[in-house]
């Protein structure tokens, strides 16, 4: 049997929103099996569709995560300010169109106020504790930071910790970050 996906695997990407300020990090690790190809990959972009400001971050294949990057941007501007819709735009399209639902990713979305989760699965999530995170390294964390949530750390702060947790857990996840305040 032929493997379509060639063993790619593992990132972690993290959203945290506290005190008007949402941070979106993401690790630096591309991993094909247990190697590491890459350590400096930048897995957290800033757009400016319609001259509205977004921060994306994405886990997965890098060229399916592209696609959905550009597929947003191409919502965004049909609909400036807007994430709300977009995302949900998005998410339709992907879990119906033939062509995007072979992408496998997921992206981490936010304008600096709203926070979502957007799948292939048709998902467009809010967390609801103000943490959200993808990847493999997601879960630890997601953990981390809502740990650090009640305490006196901004946004910031408790994305980078939370991010060097996940990577002293996860093999397929470094600390070498990417890091969007919006």
């Amino acid at each position: 049997m032929t493997q379509m996906n060639p063993g790619w695997h593992g990132t972690t990407i993290i959203g945290v929103r506290k005190g008007g300020e949402v941070v979106v990090a993401g690790d630096g690790q591309v991993s094909l099996g247990d190697t590491v190809i890459k350590g400096s990959a930048t897995k957290v972009r800033r757009m400016s569709p319609g001259g509205h400001e977004v921060v994306a971050g994405f886990a997965g294949s890098t060229a399916d995560a592209f696609t959905l990057l550009e597929r947003l941007e191409a919502k965004l501007e049909a609909a400036p300010g807007k994430l709300q819709r977009a995302c949900v735009d998005l998410a339709k399209d992907w879990r119906t169109d033939k062509f995007l639902q072979k992408l496998e990713a997921m992206l981490i979305v936010t304008d600096g106020s709203a926070l979502y989760v957007v799948t292939g699965a048709g998902d467009v999530l809010e967390p609801e504790h103000d943490v959200a995170a993808i990847g493999s390294g997601g879960n630890y964390a997601a953990a981390a930071a809502r740990a650090l949530m009640d305490g006196e750390l901004g946004a910031e702060e408790i994305a980078r910790k939370a991010m060097a947790i996940a990577a002293d857990i996860c093999v397929y996840t470094n600390g070498n970050l990417t890091v969007e305040v919006i």
